[in-house]
């Protein structure tokens, strides 16, 4: 017999086949990366917020819309390739989020639009009311007013009394002019709706557009009186938009308050109102 050579194992013989019974499946195998299984845990847990989106569960929607199934990034290998699928996605959600948030939140981070106009704790000097002065001569002396500043609106008021004649015991129409600065939210959607649909809301109003004042104005008008001008009410009101800044002037009369003559037309008013405000726009501006 021909000696074996020492570095050949010896050869052991067959074993015999297992004896029937229940099968025991095989214990999983250990995790290489153990770490990264708790970090996808974490992020399959976690919620929605404004990091990377949650980890893709099979048999549920993706969450970004892409169909069950995705493929993973070419040259990715397991975990390794789906962290940088995530990381990609996160970073775009980010940044869709953040261009979401200016357009939310107003030009450059949320600072308000205010189109270069300024609070004014007392506003009536910077009215200008020369085209009414036609019909009202008499100069108001002691028009009241009053302010709000507040880090979120800084609101300006001023209410002025407007007679025809020195010898008229009481006024005879009344102006008022008010101005907001909307210093947190932008007022667009909420000015738009109200003062271009305000007919719907008051029977008996006029609505009409008007162009060449901020980025957008409405001129609102109601006449209740009779034929004769001897009885009902004539209301003009001009809304203005510019920017984050709003604006109102307002004419209102009696035909009562009236003794010898009546009211001017509600076309005559709107001329006035619309030059005056005008003026005062420009006097909030620079002032």
């Amino acid at each position: 017999m021909q000696d074996r050579p020492d570095d050949v194992p010896t050869q052991t013989s067959a074993q015999p086949p297992a004896p029937a019974g229940p099968t025991v499946p095989p214990a999983p195998a250990p995790n290489p990366f153990p770490a990264q299984a708790s970090a996808s845990a974490s992020t399959a847990t976690s919620s929605a917020g404004y990091g990377p989106p949650p980890a893709y569960v099979p048999g549920r929607p993706y969450p970004y819309g892409q169909a069950p199934g995705f493929p993973p990034p070419s040259g990715g290998r397991g975990n390794a390739g789906r962290a940088v699928l995530w990381a990609t996605v996160g970073a775009v959600a980010a940044s869709a989020l953040w261009a979401g948030g200016i357009f939310v939140l107003g030009p450059l981070g949320g600072r308000p639009d205010l189109a270069g106009y300024r609070a004014k704790a007392n506003l009536c000097p910077s009215v200008d009311y020369t085209a009414l002065r036609t019909e009202y001569t008499v100069e108001d002396t002691a028009p009241t007013h009053n302010s709000l500043k507040d880090k979120a609106l800084d609101q300006s008021y001023c209410s002025i009394s407007l007679k025809t004649s020195a010898s008229s015991s009481y006024a005879d129409a009344y102006l008022s002019v008010e101005m907001d600065l909307h210093r947190t939210t932008d007022p667009s959607p909420e000015f738009t709706a109200v003062w271009s649909a305000y007919d719907q809301r008051y029977e008996g109003y006029d609505v009409e557009k008007v162009s060449g004042l901020g980025d957008e104005a409405y001129l609102v008008s109601e006449d209740t009186t009779s034929g004769t001008g001897t009885s009902g009410s004539r209301a003009v009101t001009l809304a203005v938009r510019d920017g984050w800044m709003t604006y109102q002037m307002s004419w209102s009369t009696y035909s009562s308050s009236y003794a010898t003559t009546t009211p001017p037309e509600i076309s005559e008013v709107s001329r006035w109102v619309k030059t005056d405000s005008r003026s005062t726009l420009e006097n909030l501006r620079s002032g």
